[in-house]
């Protein structure tokens, strides 16, 4: 039976995931590896995805797709960024010398929560070390937000849009007999019944309210950092009414600078000219204490 990537990603876990602007992505079918080797069209996957590369001086790196932990299979098939690839990619920038700029080129509207915090933080040390700026064309939502918020600076370009600042989750009950006529029952250990929360049952919706909630906390708080906006004024900020408790919309590129989420608008062209043209002079003339701060924060990482 041919399953969707939305069929697989979902499962019950928490997702930063925008369907709405991901339509296209998740609908796709979740690649057969064994029938494509089996009928030999093993060229469909790529031997080596490409997670980022440089250009004088200047790293880009992609964040697209449907953002998994670390299916190697979506990254291979599809090209779509995995956490732990972008954890890796990181890394191995920040002890490149040779990188002095570092550019998010962000097409996506989010994905799995699992993986995304370490993903992110790796971001945020790499922030730290070098210049990390990022361009949203056109999708920036959900998790790639939170990953996107990391950079020191947001363009977007006209018609882009970034937010949908929120977690959800997909489960469901065995409510009545299934097509077989057998009523399926679930147990847990008597210690364990936030393991399978029962969606149908009062207990069962609180726990999968606690999950949420406590994951979106994390979510205001690393994008509240990041962009210097006060903890307590996000939530007003990413609302569309005066209860902060609808946010989670997303906006183009005049209201997301005015909500602080972005910094700029500017066209792909401009916006690479622009940095690619600071990125200019030989990475042998970064000052010393560039230097520093790039081995500090290699230290740090490694602590």
């Amino acid at each position: 039976m041919t399953r969707t990537v939305e069929q697989v990603i979902a499962g019950g876990g928490l997702l930063a995931l925008d369907r709405a602007l991901s339509l296209d992505h998740i609908a796709r079918e979740w690649p057969d590896v064994a029938a494509d080797q089996a009928q030999g069209r093993g060229e469909k996957i790529a031997a080596k995805p490409e997670r980022f590369h440089v250009e004088r001086g200047v790293a880009v790196v992609p964040i697209q797709g449907v953002l998994t932990a670390n299916s190697v299979i979506l990254e291979k098939y599809y090209g779509w960024t995995t956490y732990r690839g972008l954890e890796e990619t990181c890394e191995t920038l920040l002890a490149d010398d040779s990188v002095q700029t570092v550019i998010l080129s962000v097409n996506s509207g989010g994905g799995m929560v699992v993986g995304l915090k370490s993903a992110a933080n790796a971001l945020a040390r790499l922030a730290k070390a070098k210049p990390v700026h990022a361009l949203v064309d056109t999708v920036g939502a959900s998790a790639a937000y939170w990953l996107t918020s990391q950079a020191g600076e947001i363009s977007m370009t006209a018609g882009a849009v970034v937010g949908s600042i929120g977690v959800g989750v997909s489960v469901g009950a065995y409510a009545q007999p299934s097509g077989s006529g057998v009523q399926w029952y679930e147990f847990t250990s008597t210690h364990a019944r936030a393991k399978w929360p029962d969606p149908s049952t009062d207990e069962g919706r609180a726990e999968i309210q606690r999950d949420l909630d406590a994951t979106e906390t994390e979510f205001h708080d690393a994008v509240a950092s990041a962009r210097g906006i006060d903890r307590d004024d996000l939530s007003a900020r990413l609302s569309v009414t005066d209860d902060p408790r609808d946010g989670g919309a997303v906006f183009g590129p005049a209201e997301a600078m005015d909500r602080g989420l972005a910094d700029r608008m500017e066209t792909r062209a401009e916006f690479f000219a622009r940095l690619v043209g600071e990125a200019m002079p030989s990475p042998k003339s970064k000052s010393r204490a560039s230097m520093a701060r790039a081995r500090a924060a290699q230290a740090a990482a490694k602590t």
